[in-house]
């Protein structure tokens, strides 16, 4: 058995729209609690426990750092290891960063990369983990290694790899099976995917990867030497900031956009296929969720405040206030605080169409919450009207807004619980439970939490102009100016 430890990389880009109206622009699924009480970028990091490796990476865009560090520190996991992509160019060049950090990270070796999403499921870890193992000592062998998951059913939206061979290792004492990729192949149909069930040749196209550092850059060199020079200049240009790893903004969006699929694993003699059966999904739509959900008697999954009466095989998410069903079946209903879904669930597939309705119009309800998470806490847009918005503000112990000031609108916060730590102008004031204070127009302020629990605040905003962007930051310890 392998001793080397892994370097894992977790790769929560995207902002996918199959989960609407959980998943937003601003707050994909990666981010969301769909399954227990972590979220997937969470259970992603957890299911590592077990195997010796060294702290995560995890790569995501500008807009989502918070989040991720956020999530991140509540396991204790926030270690600077955090790559930030200016834009989103695919799988081979954010894995090309996490390569290229690696190995300064680790010089005097050659590192293994476990390169996973941070928005699947797999319910028997042990299983992963066994996989994971069972793997290193290709990898180290210099192998490109991809997980194939053994289908248990004729997926249509899944790419294929069809294994060739069996890949044996010289001197190899282990008993882990591997096999020579034969080729992998693009989502098919349903009669073809059926045929693939039956031959047994056929794995679901993971998306998940074990190698050392430098053999994927060898491949990158030889197959697509201007995705690696751009990320090599965009490395070099790295600007360290508080939890995370700018790379050169300029150097970076001038990477083609490309799938390490495409990029490397369909090119290299060198990728072989680890089977994994692990009761692995990508979450790709409601009804892959209901699947791997806990059921009752009725066929039904509940989440939050629902009541069913002769509800059959239908998915009831919650999120505030009652949802009640009455007399239906193999539906998927959504309650959020801003929208509700109810769908056929053979139809939610096409969620996404009602995604690019609420664009055209001119909506947000596809991009952001009405809860909207920031480094220092969150916000709840409770109401708004002409010329006035109320929103409830929690700041978390310790943390602060930007010294700022607005040029269109006045702000009048009252302290539900905790304690306000407020600059207006040249005071500073304290103020407890149920007082508080008025922000004149035009006056630099601050809000801040010195206390050990959190700070909930009400704030009624009054102007011309109450969007997020009349903000002027003077000071941020989050580094937002």
């Amino acid at each position: 058995m392998s001793q080397s430890l892994l370097y894992p990389v977790i790769m929560a880009g995207g902002s996918g729209s199959r989960l609407w109206p959980l998943s937003r622009v601003l707050y994909p699924k990666q981010f969301l609690c769909l399954k227990g009480e972590l979220t997937m970028l969470q259970s992603t990091l957890h299911r590592l426990d077990g195997i010796p490796c060294e702290s995560p990476v995890v790569i995501c865009n500008e807009q989502h750092r918070f989040i991720v560090a956020e999530q991140l520190r509540q396991l204790h996991m926030l270690t600077e290891n955090i790559i930030l992509e200016p834009a989103g160019r695919n799988t081979a060049p954010a894995i090309a960063l996490a390569a290229l950090a690696a190995k300064r990270q680790c010089p005097d070796n050659n590192p293994l990369m476990l390169v996973l999403a941070a928005d699947h499921v797999i319910q028997n870890e042990d299983a992963f983990r066994d996989a994971v193992r069972a793997a290193m000592p290709f990898a180290e062998a210099g192998k490109l290694v991809t997980f194939g998951i053994v289908p248990d059913q004729p997926e249509t939206g899944y790419g294929y790899i069809r294994r060739g061979e069996v890949h044996n290792l010289t001197n190899d004492a282990t008993d882990a099976v591997a096999f020579n990729v034969a080729q992998f192949v693009e989502k098919p149909n349903l009669a073809t995917a059926q045929n693939y069930v039956n031959t047994g040749e056929y794995y679901w196209n993971s998306g998940m990867f074990l190698f050392r550092a430098d053999r994927y850059l060898e491949e990158l060199a030889k197959f697509r030497p201007d995705i690696l020079d751009a990320c090599q200049q965009a490395m070099n240009g790295v600007d360290p900031d508080l939890d995370f790893i700018r790379v050169a903004e300029e150097a970076f969006l001038a990477c083609p956009d490309e799938s390490i699929d495409y990029a490397v694993m369909e090119k290299t003699a060198d990728a072989v296929v680890v089977p994994m059966d692990a009761g692995w999904s990508d979450v790709g739509s409601w009804s892959s969720l209901w699947e791997i959900s806990p059921k009752g008697e009725d066929g039904n999954v509940r989440h939050g405040d629902v009541i069913c009466h002769e509800t059959q095989d239908s998915y009831v998410y919650a999120e505030s206030g009652l949802v009640t069903t009455v007399g239906v079946k193999d539906l998927v209903v959504v309650q959020t605080k801003d929208a509700v879904l109810i769908a056929d669930r053979d139809h939610v597939q096409n969620v996404k169409k009602i995604v690019e309705q609420i664009k055209q119009t001119g909506r947000q309800e596809h991009r952001v919450h009405r809860e909207v998470y920031r480094p220092w806490g969150k916000y709840d847009s409770i109401d708004a009207g002409d010329r006035y918005q109320v929103k409830r503000i929690t700041v978390k112990p310790g943390e602060g807004l930007s010294l700022q000031m607005h040029h269109h609108r006045a702000e009048h916060w009252i302290v539900v619980a905790g304690t306000a730590k407020v600059t207006l102008g040249e005071d500073v004031k304290l103020l407890g439970e149920n007082e508080s204070i008025y922000i004149p127009l035009g006056v630099t302020h601050c809000l801040e939490n010195p206390g050990k629990i959190p700070l909930d605040l009400i704030e009624v905003r009054s102007g011309a102009y109450l969007e997020e962007d009349d903000v002027i930051r003077l000071a941020d310890r989050y580094g937002r100016i």
